[in-house]
């Protein structure tokens, strides 16, 4: 008996490999993502029976597949979750034969996580806890009694409160999204896992099983939750998240649900991507990634509050006009007709400037969403070319909230219609040593420093860019300059040059004025000089103080670069920006603020005395008595200037080590933008 098992064991070890490389091969050929998942699930499901029956356990128990494999949707290298129900009483000896078919399951090469249970355990362990209740939501009988298996699920239904089944996963969502936020999802996201994954869609199906609205896409769309156009959507963009996780566990050989940097590239040759000139096949895949990904969340935004309505129905409605078009409803946005934004497409901007002049509502309502998402193909060079849009897109340039505002737009695909130019960098990738996001994102973390800068209640963050920008007049060119620095990325040539090009054309066209509109063209044309020039050149030689001043020319200029040079540093990365850059560039701005207030030049003089005036504070700080610097001074040439000198230089001289160990810290101190 013993030899039979053996001889089954591996017989059935060979079959799964065999089977499952040729699920691969067929794939690789077909690249069906869905045809794939069920035909490995079926695969699998084949052995299972097979062990069951050799285990003589058709009588006394019954093997359910639940989770994703319950689902029907079994990855290569993905765990085979599966539950043993037993009878109640169990036998005594049943629970040793299902550890023995267990132990089986691991033999032949399958993963398997298992649990053992009778109904009762089941009905305890999904009160207690909302991750083994959506396990046991997706659920198959395998082999085995049909009867306790209709009794659970039909139990399990009678149990669940779909009120607080809705809030748990919800809130699940929410923490799921915050664990995955941050650098490291930016550059190695989660398939599965990130904002916008495949966990977004199942939560999405999950709750909808749950409330009883139906199990896949099509019921959705009949229970009118889902609209024709949005169930295409979904389906496409699940496919791409289906086809990424695939390929990512083929090519790691494990199940492994991260786009790692060490796969991005091979994953881009595996899609058929090519590099050229301006983008490497891992950048384009990425961007393919980050594009489906983020039609996922706009989509889960959408159904999601949907779903909430269905539930929440008899919740009494707290309404209050804003217009003619707009009325706040339970703390969100509501629009009066469904079919506004067709009928007078700018109310798309105007519901954007709504947010941001009534922040105590906290979104949009749900039919509101809908008709705003659906209402974006309105938005084409006829809408673009309207004075009244130009006005309002200006208007929330110029309005507290703006962050706020531009990512909402940006989520909604309402900013990349709007600019163009904007849209083509939606999920760039850049593979440097410095950026961390994509660059569509990037360029909002810019925009989010500037106005940061702006807002008095993080003033004691930066004090000295803050009094500079509160004293700028007309700060909406920063903001800008700030969207348009990068937008030319991923084009080929000079980001800087190209991106002068759309800059210029968007101010004329918004009537900004001759001088705000040479001011932002020569922020994106200048934007990497600033922090090149503090990082990499001797910002303490006067010659290289004068040239930057003649670049610059007026003190609005160099605080205006200054500004975006800090804030497009800082938007890199959290870990790029420290105290040692910005001292260089806020004595890189003091200097050349000095030069343009004396009328260009620079004042030997004035510079000596005020380097002796530093030179004095540091020879305090180490303790060096007074009077001692004299004969130092005066062997130099009598209050001639010496030949400059980087002050790091200086400093290492004096107490090398410490300034060794400043610098090593802190790094090369590349140039970055």
């Amino acid at each position: 008996m013993e030899e039979s098992t053996t001889e089954l064991t591996q017989d059935l070890r060979k079959q799964l490999t065999s089977t499952r490389q040729r699920l691969v091969e067929h794939y690789l050929g077909e690249r069906d993502p869905q045809r794939y998942l069920a035909q490995h699930s079926l695969a699998v499901d084949q052995v299972l029976q097979q062990l069951w029956q050799q285990a003589g356990l058709d009588a006394d128990a019954s093997l359910i597949a639940v989770g994703g494999y319950g689902r029907g949707q079994l990855f290569p290298c993905s765990d085979i979750d599966v539950l043993v129900l037993l009878p109640s009483p169990t036998p005594a000896e049943l629970p040793e034969r299902v550890a023995a078919l267990i132990s089986r399951m691991w033999d032949i090469g399958l993963e398997v996580g298992h649990s053992v249970r009778t109904i009762e355990e089941c009905l305890q362990e999904a009160a207690a806890d909302i991750t083994i209740e959506t396990n046991l939501l997706e659920n198959r009988l395998i082999a085995g009694v049909a009867a306790p298996y209709q009794q659970l699920i039909s139990r399990l239904d009678c149990q669940r409160d779909p009120l607080a089944f809705f809030e748990g996963k919800t809130l699940e969502q929410q923490q799921r999204h915050n664990r995955h936020f941050g650098v490291t999802n930016n550059l190695e996201p989660n398939i599965k896992e990130s904002p916008g994954g495949l966990r977004d869609l199942h939560t999405i199906l999950w709750i909808s099983k749950a409330i009883g609205l139906g199990e896949n896409w099509s019921d959705l769309v009949q229970r009118g939750i889902l609209t024709q156009a949005e169930a295409r959507l979904i389906h496409h963009s699940d496919r791409q998240l289906q086809r990424l996780r695939i390929d990512l566990h083929i090519l790691a050989r494990r199940r492994e649900d991260r786009l790692i940097f060490d796969l991005q590239q091979s994953m881009g040759l595996a899609w058929g991507l090519q590099d050229t000139p301006a983008k490497r096949a891992s950048e384009q895949v990425m961007q393919l990634y980050f594009r489906a990904a983020k039609t996922v969340s706009q989509l889960n935004g959408i159904l999601l509050p949907n779903l909430r309505a269905r539930l929440y129905s008899q919740v009494p409605r707290i309404t209050q006009n804003l217009n003619e078009r707009f009325y706040s409803v339970n703390g969100m946005l509501g629009i009066r007709r469904p079919d506004v934004f067709e009928k007078e497409p700018s109310a798309i901007l105007e519901a954007f400037l709504m947010l941001q002049r009534n922040p105590e509502l906290t979104g949009f309502a749900p039919r509101m969403l809908r008709a705003l998402w659906h209402g974006r193909s309105h938005i084409n060079d006829r809408f673009r070319k309207n004075p009244e849009n130009r006005r309002l897109f200006m208007q929330m340039l110029r309005e507290p909230g703006l962050t706020r505002c531009l990512r909402r737009m940006n989520l909604y695909g309402v900013l990349g219609r709007y600019l163009p130019g904007f849209g083509r960098i939606v999920g760039q990738m850049q593979h440097d040593l410095f950026h961390v996001y994509t660059v569509d994102e990037h360029i909002l973390m810019v925009v989010r420093n500037l106005r940061r800068f702006a807002i008095s209640a993080f003033n004691h963050e930066y004090p000295f860019l803050s009094r500079l920008i509160n004293d700028f007049e007309r700060p909406e060119v920063l903001y800008v300059a700030g969207l348009f620095h990068d937008i030319a990325k991923g084009r080929g040539g000079d980001h800087s040059t190209l991106g002068m090009v759309d800059a210029r054309e968007f101010c004329e066209q918004h009537e900004l004025s001759a001088e705000d509109t040479e001011l932002v063209v020569w922020l994106v044309g200048q934007h990497l000089t600033m922090s090149s020039i503090a990082q990499k050149q001797d910002i303490y030689d006067p010659d290289i103080i004068q040239r930057f001043a003649e670049l610059t020319r007026t003190p609005r200029r160099l605080a205006a670069l200054y500004l975006l040079s800090v804030a497009d540093i800082r938007g890199t990365s959290p870990k790029v920006w420290n105290a040692w850059k910005a001292k260089l560039l806020e004595d890189l701005y003091n200097a050349t603020l000095r030069v343009l207030l004396r009328g260009g030049e620079v004042d030997l003089n004035s510079e000596l005395e005020e380097r002796k005036t530093q030179a004095l504070s540091l020879l305090r700080l180490y303790a060096v008595p007074a009077g001692v610097e004299q004969k130092l001074w005066s062997a130099a040439g009598h209050g001639v200037l010496p030949a400059p000198r980087s002050t790091r230089n200086r400093l290492a001289c004096a107490h090398p080590q410490p300034l060794r160990q400043y610098r090593h810290a802190d790094g090369a101190g590349a140039t970055v933008g």
